[in-house]
Order: C-alpha cells, then structure tokens, then sequence
C-alpha cells in the first residue's frame, strides 16, 4: 500500500481478531507474574527486545511547562521489588524524574496478543548497583555512555563520533571504563501492574495488581476491557 493509498478507511480498516486464550488468574505476588510472562516475550522469535519498556515521565519542558515525554528503555533487573532501567542523570527523563517521580511502563508483547502497564515512582539506584552493572556492558556501550550528552543539542553527527572517538582513545579496548558519574539506574517501584490479554470480540482480559503505596499489600481486581 503506498501513501496515496493511505486513506481513513484504509486505517480504519487495519484490525484482526484476536485469539482464544484467557486470562483467567495469575499468581498472588505481581512479579511473579510479570517474570513468567517476561520469560515467555523473551522465548518467542517473534518478538525483538521482549525487555523494551516504553518509559512515560510528566516534568518540565525547556520553556518550564508541565509536559508529558515517552520514549523506550530496557529494563535490566527484577528485584528489591521494583523495575530498574539505566541513563544519563542529565537526559531528559532525568530532569523529568527530579521534578516529579511518578512514571508509567508498558511493555507492548504484540506478537502474543499481551501487554503490561506498570504505573509507580522511579528513584535512583545505590551508586555501587551502577558502578557493577556497568562493568559487565560491552566496551562500545561504556565508551558511548562517556561520549553521549544525552538529550543535549547536538550540532553535528560529526561531534557525536569525534567524542566517541576520543573516548576510546582514553579508555582502549581492553582497559577498564570508569562508570560515568552523570551515569546510573533508576529503579521503579510499582503502585499498580495491569496484565491485559487480547482475546475475541474485544471481550479483553484485564486484570489488575493495585495498592494504596509502595508499602501496602497487593490486591487483584479485573477490570472491563
């Protein structure tokens, strides 16, 4: 179909059913949960990155207005009951994370008719859970995180390689990098974690693990689709 084919109709009419498989219980603890559905992503050839997340933040824009950004992330640990991810502390979702530490997460399993909406605050990570977890990132990352001002204007892709370079040049292949001190992990901890499963008619599954706070039990409650 190309552009000039493109008409309302033609999105209008980009849909497919979905499948028989329901979603009928899940197991009392969310992680639990969300690890077996994770680990079922990452088993199915289909799906690329069964650990990208898309990260929604709600800070300040350049001009100081509330603004809401979204972009993907990789979430890189399961633990201390939370979902943590790694980025520069001068990028944007980090100034949007100072302001305001309330963020979203999906993870959008499309090819397995799945999706899982995490709603909970993001914080940053001890310094030596960063400083390990950048030790075991291949050479190229080490030296990119050293190179990048993440979320800074960049003149020229020039810049971007010509401080790469000179990276690599301090640090050589072989040598030991430094974790980068505007560098490190946020971790998430969830307040909400919905599973939703696409099933036929649009009659979608969607159950959902809610607490007051971060420190509350876990209740499960099945919502309309």
């Amino acid at each position: 179909m190309s552009n000039d084919d493109l008409t309302r109709d033609s999105i209008r009419a980009m849909r497919r059913s979905y499948g028989e498989v329901g979603l009928e219980s899940l197991p009392d603890d969310p992680f639990a949960a969300f690890s077996s559905w994770l680990k079922e992503a990452a088993d199915n050839p289909v799906i690329v990155e069964a650990n990208a997340m898309v990260l929604s933040t709600l800070g300040g824009d350049s001009n100081g207005n509330d603004a809401i950004s979204t972009r993907t992330v990789l979430l890189k640990d399961i633990s201390q009951g939370g979902f943590t991810f790694f980025s520069n502390y001068s990028s944007r979702k980090a100034q949007a994370i100072e302001m305001n530490s309330q963020v979203t997460l999906l993870f959008p399993w499309y090819a397995m008719e799945r999706q899982v909406s995490i709603s909970g605050f993001a914080e940053k990570i001890e310094r030596s859970e960063s400083d390990d977890y950048f030790a075991t990132r291949p050479w190229s990352s080490q030296i990119g995180a050293w190179a990048s001002a993440q979320s800074a204007p960049l003149a020229t892709r020039e810049e971007l390689e010509q401080r790469f370079a000179g990276a690599a040049q301090k640090w050589p292949e072989g040598t030991t990098v430094p974790c980068p001190p505007h560098w490190g992990g946020y971790r998430v901890t969830p307040v909400s974690i919905e599973f939703w499963q696409g099933r036929y008619s649009r009659l979608h599954d969607r159950l959902r693990y809610e607490r007051a706070n971060t420190n509350s039990d876990w209740e499960v409650h099945r919502y309309y689709p």
